[in-house]
């Protein structure tokens, strides 16, 4: 079953507030095949942590399967750089939505802001749906 055309310009709760701290850089910046310096900032890819949990509760609160979702682009526009420390969140909106050969293209932007509800990075994706077995 196709997504709803009506999901283009929802937005979502933010997710769970993330304290970033050094260990968790320098895990992630490991996890991804970077290193990390301490005082450094996070690595550019890290705010998809949060990407990440904000389109999963997208995804829960819509019953769409993760296991029929194939990630096709992401970029990153930032603000300023993340650096331990910061408290931030993640508010995804569905940006665009269409339909092509039995799957759904879907658009989401993530806005990932700070303590003070600042703007910190902006996080596209596209995500490729594969319906239902017909």
């Amino acid at each position: 079953m196709p997504v709803d055309q009506s999901l283009v310009g929802r937005s979502f709760p933010p997710t769970a507030s993330l304290t970033v701290s050094e260990e968790h850089v320098r895990a992630f910046a490991e996890a991804t095949g970077g290193t990390y310096a301490a005082g450094d900032p996070a690595p550019a890819t890290y705010p998809i942590v949060l990407a990440f949990d904000a389109m999963n509760a997208f995804l829960e609160a819509e019953a769409i399967d993760l296991f029929r979702i194939v990630h096709g682009e992401q970029r990153f526009a930032y603000e300023r750089p993340v650096r331990p420390g910061d408290v931030l969140t993640a508010s995804l909106t569905v940006s665009s939505l269409r339909q092509i050969g039995g799957a759904d293209i879907i658009g989401t932007t993530s806005e990932v802001t700070d303590a003070d509800g600042a703007l910190v990075c902006t996080t596209n994706a596209t995500l490729v749906h594969r319906g239902a077995e017909r």
